[in-house]
């Protein structure tokens, strides 16, 4: 894989350069590494960001057994609380990265995260599931400004060598979001049900979007272009013509298949025999999170050693060995099994994400908005079919769907090695 360009992006249309809301500062001091100035800000600033959106975006996930029971539905109807979250976000991020071309990213991720959290302060008065469903896919529509600016901000602003580790940093982010989202509408539901419980994460990711809007520097190598849709079709086209992203896209898509089954029905499984679990309980199960921030944070010295297949082979691996330890019905095999799902699943898709970042050197925005669209695609799919399996085979349906879903992400990463050698010996171009 090609090093990264460090120029900014070109944006789409971008035959002419405009006036934007979000002026760029000049790049003298060059782009942004550990260190130096402003670096630290950054990432605690998009940390902040990708805690808020992931809090919110998976908010209804621990709490699935509890609107169950309150609406007297299935967990399949329940679990689109969760889809159409996810669902909404993979339309939306395309066209929304489009705007930050035009407008800028800093100003698109604050409008995302400012939409998002008023929206999260509404849906705990949803009078039914029609309206929770309908509430929780305008959230993730509005929710999608955010990944494909922040990866796309990323590689603009961050030295190519600091990348990995940065987005890795975006990652555990989200990590922590998820974790402590759970957890707080886990043990608010037990004590005050589960409409306090999403009403306290709202005011967490209230709190993490104050703190992204005033720690993230202004943007100093971002240079705005109009907004045309023929050039944002042009450019779509081309990175759905590169066969490198091709593969990288289809590798979220598979890892967060496998993550949105297995959260979408742990709930579920806990909650019943033989574990009979409080809703507290259950929600603070999600400490494993904090195995994902550490993985996804490592996930640039895991690539240093191994090489990014390397790193992916190992992040399977892991994975697959956690779905099987899950089926054990001993409590703690099971959170030894989610500690390595998460593990594996962090790990992978910062390898994958940041690759993206790498490979692409024009339409950045749109290449890391492709990602998250499929992956988020793949977050809605494994939620919705991994219900589906679990009411139809129990947990051991949920397990054969992840493990389907592991194999798919063994096989690319083959063909990619093969597809590796053959260019090593001339046999294909490069990038083929």
């Amino acid at each position: 894989m090609p090093p990264a360009s460090t120029k900014a992006s070109t944006p789409v249309g971008a035959a002419s350069v405009v006036a934007s809301p979000e002026q760029p500062e000049p790049p003298a001091s060059g782009p942004l590494a550990p260190g130096r100035p402003g670096y630290r800000r950054m990432s605690l600033a998009l940390f902040a960001a990708g805690m808020a959106a992931f809090a919110l975006l998976y908010s209804t996930q621990a709490l699935l057994p509890a609107i169950s029971a309150d609406f007297g539905v299935s967990a399949s109807a329940a679990s689109w609380t969760v889809s159409a979250a996810t669902g909404a976000l993979a339309l939306f991020v395309l066209p929304l990265s489009a705007l930050s071309e035009r407008f800028g990213r800093r100003t698109l991720m604050t409008a995302s995260l400012a939409v998002a959290v008023v929206l999260g302060l509404l849906v705990p008065f949803a009078p039914n599931l029609e309206w929770l469903v309908a509430l929780r896919a305008l959230q993730g529509a509005a929710l999608a400004g955010l990944p494909a600016s922040a990866m796309a901000y990323l590689a603009e602003e961050v030295r190519p060598k600091a990348l990995i580790a940065a987005i890795g940093l975006f990652v555990a982010g989200n990590s922590v979001g998820g974790m402590s989202g759970r957890i707080v509408t886990g043990w608010a539901a037990q004590l005050w049900g589960w409409r306090a419980g999403l009403l306290a994460v709202g005011l967490l990711a209230l709190a993490g979007a104050v703190v992204f809007r005033l720690l993230l520097p202004r943007a100093r190598r971002f240079t705005p272009g109009t907004l045309s849709p023929r050039a944002l079709a042009r450019t779509v086209r081309g990175h759905l013509a590169d066969p490198l992203l091709l593969r990288l896209y289809a590798i979220g898509a598979l890892f967060m298949t496998v993550f949105g089954a297995v959260y979408t029905v742990i709930g579920y499984r806990l909650v019943a025999e033989p574990f009979s679990l409080p809703q507290g309980v259950v929600g603070s199960i999600f400490l494993v999170y904090l195995v994902g921030t550490a993985s996804s944070a490592a996930a640039g010295s895991l690539v240093g050693r191994l090489g990014r297949r390397g790193a992916l082979y190992l992040a399977v691996t892991t994975t697959a060995a956690g779905l099987l330890l899950s089926l054990s019905d001993s409590l703690a095999a099971v959170l030894a099994g989610l500690v390595l799902i998460t593990a594996g699943f962090f790990a992978g898709h910062a390898v994958a994400s940041s690759s993206v970042s790498r490979t692409a050197t024009t339409g950045r925005a749109q290449a890391s908005a492709l990602y998250q669209s499929v992956y988020y695609l793949g977050s809605s799919v494994g939620g919705t079919l991994g219900a589906i399996a679990f009411h139809a085979g129990g947990w051991a349906g949920t397990v054969a769907l992840g493990l389907l879903a592991v194999l798919g992400v063994v096989s690319i990463t083959l063909y990619g090695t093969r597809v590796a050698r053959a260019e090593r010996r001339g046999l294909v171009p490069v990038r083929a």
